[in-house]
């Protein structure tokens, strides 16, 4: 009989565990949380010291009742949620829930699945750190008092189903801003020059940009100015001034953070950054790997920390010195970026759990878009141990009629990390191949002169990892709110996601001006920031969590009853299409429901006509030339076909390109 309890977050951990530890030791799932605050109430005491009041979650019942059998038989119990506040929180309510006796209930914490790692946390098991389920019951509680207290106002004054968020609504109000930019942006004229030298003894021409006069660099602002300098330079007599060789370095980067992976996978492997985190929870939990059994293949993915463990760094340099050669090692020692105050380096980076475990050699066991994200991790983690790449720097100055043109180019001398991992920049490579043989001497003559005029472009709209970047900058939110903060502002239809994209609604407009105007301190980025140091603060035992709770609820409450009083309800239109409803001749309107867009009658309840909403992209049918429609699939996989199916069966997967003419 088992000796021993070990108590997981996810069932996908189940496996795993109980395989590392052997037949002492019986292995059981909670499936997350356990208890909660009432969904039908604030379930804090206001008047009573903030005491909030917890409940077993619906359907939790059975899993607790289980629990509880096994953790009387049980010598001792072992905690091993994830290893952060979350983590930490549902110990502590597991403890409560399953009244574990104290002296038999221990806290374990491991940053990677492997046999070691778990192992490991046993020898080292310690007590619930309370300060940690303070900060984490903290954040719940100030999350909770933004919500129950702000939605129903939304709810009052725009329409039932909105919400507000502590965090979600600081995200609205940064890409609201950035509407506002755009639309406010008036766009600037300037131009550039490019020059076409022949030069004396090579075949290759060589290409140098304006630069300004010899004194200093200068901006083309008008056709005028330019008209002056064209003049000036074209009979000139150009030489070169200057010849400059030098080096440049590229350091390696540094291994992922939860916000960087967020960012990257977004740019290179177009993952949204729920999808991300999605992927990455299956690779930490556990992979069948043929002939390794079920293994976590990458270390615990909620972390804002670029540290290293030692015996990882040791493993990488190994496999680095004899895969690429010594040189290929970086020599300086990765402590990752000087961490701030707003960083928890409680764990690791992300990184795979065992370097000699490379992705094409698992390739089989993962699906495609696991293949994908686990060898972007692989690879990052790989040149974060790896040499600097080093160029050669080559910049000339080319002057003429007292006028100044400038060429530079750079050549890669030693690869070092670039072997293994390239981001976009690395890939432009040189801006211009130099003709080998300039220097002061070369004779020069003048070839063409290319102008070109240009407009300054507005700031771009966000994609999911610029606004990932800009929360993380501002020390808005942590590592594990991120993903679900964009998910909820586009489930809450606050923001729409074309292509990359991220655009404000006139819902989330609404919404936004709402917030901004009763509750401008919740909108602020300063003040959700300055929020998130204190949670810190009540982390490392410095600050009472209930202090935190009572400094801002009164102020909260205050602004609510008075933009309950004041604020006006603001009516949202429904968008009307040009269907028209064939029951009683009214045009339709678009509707959402939980799976997405559909047409409804505008005369509900009288009518309650209600179609499929088919969004046209713009295509004509090759068959018979009406539109194509993206519709979905029983399983919601999506499919393009023409709008007049079934009379033309035009089908397709792929998204149909208009035919060039």
């Amino acid at each position: 009989m088992a000796k021993y309890l070990v108590i997981v977050e996810s069932p996908a951990k189940v496996k795993t565990i109980k395989k590392f530890l052997g037949s002492n030791y019986e292995v059981l799932a909670s499936n997350g949380h356990v208890r909660d605050m009432p969904k039908s109430q604030l379930g804090i005491d206001v008047e009573h010291d903030y005491e909030p009041k917890y409940i077993t979650i619906r359907g939790k019942g059975e899993i607790l009742a289980k629990l509880r059998k096994e953790a009387k038989k049980a010598d001792k119990v072992y905690l091993a949620t994830d290893p952060d506040r979350e983590g930490e929180a549902i110990s502590w309510h597991l403890s409560k829930a399953l009244n574990l006796d104290p002296k038999k209930m221990y806290r374990i914490t491991f940053n990677e699945i492997t046999k070691s790692a778990v192992k490991e946390s046993i020898k080292h098991a310690r007590e619930i750190d309370q300060d940690l389920v303070d900060a984490q019951q903290a954040r719940r509680m100030l999350d909770r008092m933004v919500g129950y207290r702000i939605s129903p106002l939304l709810w009052a004054k725009v329409k039932r189903g909105l919400s507000a968020g502590r965090v979600q609504s600081v995200a609205l109000r940064i890409i609201a801003d950035r509407e506002e930019e755009i639309n406010a942006f008036v766009p600037e004229e300037y131009w550039s020059l490019d020059a076409q030298f022949a030069v004396k003894g090579e075949r290759k021409p060589l290409t140098a940009k304006f630069y300004g006069t010899e004194k200093e660099k200068m901006e083309i602002r008008s056709r005028e100015e330019m008209d002056r300098i064209l003049e000036a330079v074209k009979d000139a007599r150009f030489q070169v001034t200057d010849v400059k060789n030098g080096e440049r370095t590229k350091k390696a980067p540094l291994p992922f953070t939860t916000s960087t992976l967020q960012q990257e996978a977004s740019k290179v492997l177009n993952f949204s950054t729920s999808k991300t985190m999605r992927l990455a929870q299956q690779l930490y939990e556990g992979i069948d790997v043929e002939g390794q059994g079920t293994v976590g293949i990458i270390t615990y993915l909620r972390t804002d920390s670029t540290r290293v463990s030692e015996e990882a760094e040791q493993m990488a340099v190994s496999y680095i010195g004899e895969t690429y050669g010594k040189a290929y090692v970086n020599q300086r020692k990765n402590d990752g970026k000087k961490q701030d105050k707003k960083i928890q380096d409680a764990h690791e980076a992300i990184r795979p759990t065992d370097i000699r475990r490379l992705p094409a050699a698992i390739k089989e066991s993962l699906s495609r878009d696991q293949f994908r994200l686990y060898q972007l991790i692989w690879k990052r983690f790989t040149a974060s141990c790896m040499a600097d790449a080093r160029y050669h720097t080559t910049s000339v100055k080319i002057d003429g009629n007292g006028y100044r043109f400038t060429v530079s180019a750079s050549s890669v001398a030693f690869e070092g990390f670039m072997s293994v991992y390239t981001q976009e920049e690395d890939e432009k490579g040189a801006e211009n191949q130099l003709v080998k043989a300039i220097g002061k001497d070369s004779e020069l003559t003048l070839k063409e002169l290319e102008d070109k005029q240009h407009f300054t472009q507005p700031p771009a709209h966000f994609t999911e990892a610029a606004l990932v970047k800009t929360l993380e900058e501002l020390g808005i939110g942590r590592p594990s709110t991120y993903a679900p903060t964009i998910s909820t502002i586009i489930a809450r239809r606050y923001v729409a996601k074309e292509g990359r994209n991220l655009y404000l609604t006139e819902l989330g407009e609404v919404v936004n001006n709402m917030m901004k105007k009763s509750f401008p301190g919740i909108v602020e980025a300063d003040f959700t920031a300055n929020m998130e140091s204190l949670l810190d603060m009540v982390e490392e035992g410095k600050v009472g969590w209930k202090t935190v709770v009572s400094n801002f609820y009164p102020d909260l409450n205050e602004a609510v009853k008075k933009a309950e009083a004041e604020l006006e309800k603001v009516k949202i239109e429904d968008e009307v299409t040009d269907v028209v409803c064939e029951q009683c001749g009214r045009n339709m309107v678009v509707k959402y429901g939980p799976h997405g867009k559909f047409l409804a009658c505008p005369g509900f309840p009288d009518c309650r006509n209600t179609k499929p909403y088919l969004e046209k992209i713009g295509v004509p049918c090759p068959k018979c030339g009406k539109d194509i429609v993206l519709r979905r699939s029983s399983k919601g996989r999506k499919f393009y076909s023409c709008e007049g199916y079934p009379e033309c069966d035009f089908i397709s997967w792929k998204k149909p390109e208009a035919q060039q003419k």
